[in-house]
């Protein structure tokens, strides 16, 4: 099926505007033009359901080995072993099989006691303030202390950690990103010192894993890697959780009859977690490079095009989710794309489910009520994740 471009639609992944409420334009992309172009920064976009899903699985067409961030991708940077989100097969299968074994559900949900008690440690002292900030209170704190406590890192030292983490990212208004290339230099004196003095913790694993490489070899990860694992866990596990945070608030604050129904039967916070996730996934955005000429929809996306794959937009595609812009938490399930699919699919799934649940639980606890103060809520600025910097709430 050929479709006529529109002129009217205009999606800039670094427009703060579009960036503010990109649905009614993916709506519009999904419905007039589901393979767009980009004549500014030179890229393709698919936003349907359909055509994500495919996407994210055809690892042999749709690549990641030159990394699966746009201004990436464009900069055409070679990254050194370990950044298994910007590696391809054979090395991202050996890579990844390592770290498998570390997050597997039943380890992650082992958890659950020492993330329970940093979402206390985080909640308490807010009761009987009138007010707290889902985001600076709770989603800053609660997944920087549980990576933390994976890794290894002091405590004293892991606010740092996250906010170096956080600045690399940070878009001011009209600013396009940067790219730096990852080193994990900032990570040095832990991996010398779990080196010497190993410990019940993910980098003590990491340093002594034994794994056969792409070339055959039995060995250990080499320093390099290891660093550049630890930049990406610690990156990782404190970015996207403290959205999905976030929006728990920012939604269930604007779906009151909803939050109250949670408060009353517990048992609904999983699926309330799953439907926070497909209705406002943190990570929207997905990009490849394509390694020979496809087609969809009647045209040519020609070898080594850079192309966005809208999985936020794919969430809410009514052929899969009908009425997919209503947010419901008795939704009939369906899979959503908010962690991916195929071989990138986020190895912290079940980590971020269990935070989700947590995190929201323990705030049930002590405010089951709680009104947005939208005045002083900011969103937050980047061109990989999507969510909010503040988003303080009245309380009783």
């Amino acid at each position: 099926m050929s479709l006529l471009r529109s002129k009217d639609i205009y999606y800039d992944p670094y427009d703060a505007q579009i960036d503010s409420d990109p649905y009614p334009v993916w709506r519009s992309m999904r419905n007039e033009e589901p393979l767009y172009y980009n004549e500014k920064y030179d890229f393709y976009a698919l936003s349907r359901y359909g055509d994500v899903d495919a996407c994210l699985s055809d690892r042999a067409t749709y690549r990641s080995g030159r990394g699966s961030i746009l201004e990436i991708i464009k900069a055409n940077i070679e990254f050194p072993p370990g950044m298994i989100l910007f590696e391809d097969p054979p090395i991202h299968d050996v890579h990844r099989g390592i770290l498998a074994r570390i997050f597997t559900p039943k380890k992650m949900n082992a958890l659950e006691s020492k993330v329970r008690e940093f979402c206390v440690r985080s909640l308490d002292p807010l009761v009987g303030s009138g007010r707290f900030d889902f985001v600076e209170d709770l989603g800053a704190q609660m997944p920087m202390r549980t990576i933390g406590f994976l890794l290894g890192i002091p405590e004293k030292d892991q606010e740092a950690i996250r906010d170096h983490s956080n600045a690399g990212q940070r878009l001011d208004e009209g600013q396009e990103p940067t790219v730096r290339e990852p080193n994990g230099e900032h990570f040095e004196a832990y991996i010398d010192w779990r080196a010497e003095h190993p410990s019940d913790d993910l980098m003590t694993e990491l340093l002594h894993a034994e794994f056969d490489d792409e070339t055959g070899t039995r060995r250990r990860l080499s320093r390099s890697e290891v660093l550049l694992y630890i930049q990406m866990l610690a990156g990782a596990g404190n970015e996207t959780t403290t959205r999905l945070i976030g929006w728990t608030g920012k939604v269930l604050g604007e779906h009151p009859d909803q939050r109250r129904e949670i408060a009353a039967d517990r048992s609904l916070i999983p699926q309330a977690i799953e439907e926070l996730l497909r209705y406002e996934a943190p990570s929207p955005v997905q990009a490849r490079y394509v390694a020979r000429d496809v087609e969809h929809y009647g045209r040519t996306i020609p070898e080594n095009s850079a192309i966005l794959l809208l999985n936020g937009s794919a969430n809410r595609d009514e052929r899969q989710f009908p009425d997919g812009d209503r947010f419901d938490i008795h939704r009939r399930r369906s899979r959503h794309l908010s962690f991916g699919y195929g071989i990138h699919f986020c190895l912290g799934a079940a980590l971020a489910r269990l935070e989700g649940r947590v995190a929201l639980d323990e705030v049930l606890k002590r405010f089951p009520d709680w009104e947005i103060d939208r005045d002083s809520a900011i969103q937050a600025r980047t061109s990989t994740v999507r969510g909010w910097q503040s988003l303080p709430v009245f309380v009783p």
